[in-house]
């Protein structure tokens, strides 16, 4: 079963990456405050598609190129089983039926920076909100 999700254009070093993999749309919203990247003026979304026997790969490349300067950020695509959660240098593959698995991915991205808002991949209720 194909994965689906966004990576941010701008988030990425090298965005070579993105020619491995197919996009099935695209959108570009301004910066705004909340965005926390006052240093762009626009995020290129891209929604993707990826085969399930090319998740893995396509995985490690992102954390390769994946930026943690001027702050980290991450990328993600799920299926109705799994979803992978990617930082720079560290990918997450979680169990979607999995709380602590996600709560783990969440916790690592908070402490690399990023808004807690910003890390709501789970259907759960999050640790900074118990």
């Amino acid at each position: 079963m194909d994965y689906k999700g966004v990576i941010i254009e701008e988030s990425l070093s090298d965005s070579n990456v993105l020619r491995d993999i197919k996009i099935v749309e695209t959108k570009i919203e301004p910066v705004t405050k909340d965005h926390k990247t006052p240093w762009l003026k626009q995020w290129t979304l891209h929604t993707v598609q990826i085969p399930e026997e090319r998740a893995s790969e396509i995985a490690k490349k992102i954390s390769e190129v994946i930026n943690d300067k001027p702050s980290s950020w991450y990328a993600d695509f799920k299926n109705d089983r799994t979803h992978y959660i990617i930082y720079p240098r560290k990918i997450f593959r979680v169990n979607r039926a999995s709380k602590e698995e996600y709560d783990a991915a969440t916790a690592y991205g908070i402490s690399l920076g990023i808004p807690p808002y910003q890390v709501d991949f789970a259907p759960y209720v999050k640790q900074w909100e118990r």
